[in-house]
């Protein structure tokens, strides 16, 4: 029988970003800085600038650096426009999740493979 969810790579993907324990608690992260940089920036008055939003460039590093150095080679000032950084945390956050899942992946496949066959016993 045909499998009628799509793409198997796809799937894998998915699962791989979103189904696993590791990523979930990297994305459940990151949702919390989210949170926080939104009632910090809508609900608190500052005299000065607020650093709220370092916590979320400090989920997305390594990869959000690869946008700042895009947007600067692009000529843009600061990294670029708010939109161009948005969608930079985003997916640099995206694929920091799927790294973990396919890092969880290979750490259980490696682990399950040297418990069937015992080195040196």
């Amino acid at each position: 029988m045909k499998r009628l969810t799509g793409h198997p790579h796809l799937n894998t993907l998915v699962r791989l970003t979103f189904r696993n324990p590791a990523s979930l608690i990297y994305l459940g992260l990151v949702l919390a800085a989210t949170l926080f940089v939104a009632v910090d920036t809508l609900f608190v008055a500052h005299e000065d600038a607020s650093f709220s939003g370092v916590w979320l460039f400090l989920l997305a590093a390594p990869t959000i650096f690869l946008f700042f150095v895009g947007g600067s080679l692009a000529g843009a000032e600061a990294g670029g426009p708010a939109w161009f950084l948005v969608l930079g945390l985003v997916v640099s956050v995206l694929l920091q999740s799927l790294a973990l899942g396919w890092f969880v992946r290979l750490v259980r496949r490696a682990g399950s493979a040297g418990s069937a066959h015992p080195r040196g016993v």
